[in-house]
């Protein structure tokens, strides 16, 4: 009767050391963006900053209703208003985005398909491969 497979234990070091290799990728991928965002310019100094009214932020009247419902001044809704999320797609970054996801995707193939003939020829013994 044959042994039971046994598979190989990754020591708690190499846990931790995997855990904090994928904590610290998904950190810098989510501070990627603000990191190389564009500072806003600064206003000139001594310049008055103009009043904000609704009609300077295109609010219908309508838009100014749910917005004194939801009880926001008109002070509060100005950022809001004016940092939309901006849908435009750079081709650079779309470009490396795909090259990054396709790239992980063979490196998952590539080494779950090494790992797999490892676990065969573990179990079954060397034989003739292709």
């Amino acid at each position: 009767m044959s042994k039971p497979y046994q598979p190989p234990v990754q020591s708690g070091a190499g846990q931790f050391f995997d855990s904090l290799v994928v904590l610290v990728l998904v950190y810098v991928s989510l501070m990627a963006p603000l990191l190389f965002k564009e500072a806003p310019a600064a206003p000139e100094a001594g310049a008055e900053k103009p009043a904000v009214t609704w009609e300077s932020l295109n609010q219908t009247p309508a838009m100014v209703e749910q917005w004194d419902k939801l009880g926001v001044n008109i002070e509060a809704a100005a950022p809001m208003i004016a940092n939309r999320f901006d849908y435009t797609i750079e081709p650079v970054s779309l470009i490396l985005t795909i090259l990054v996801i396709v790239g992980y995707f063979f490196f998952v193939l590539r080494t779950s398909d090494r790992e797999f003939r490892e676990v065969i020829r573990e179990r079954f013994g060397p034989g003739k491969e292709n």
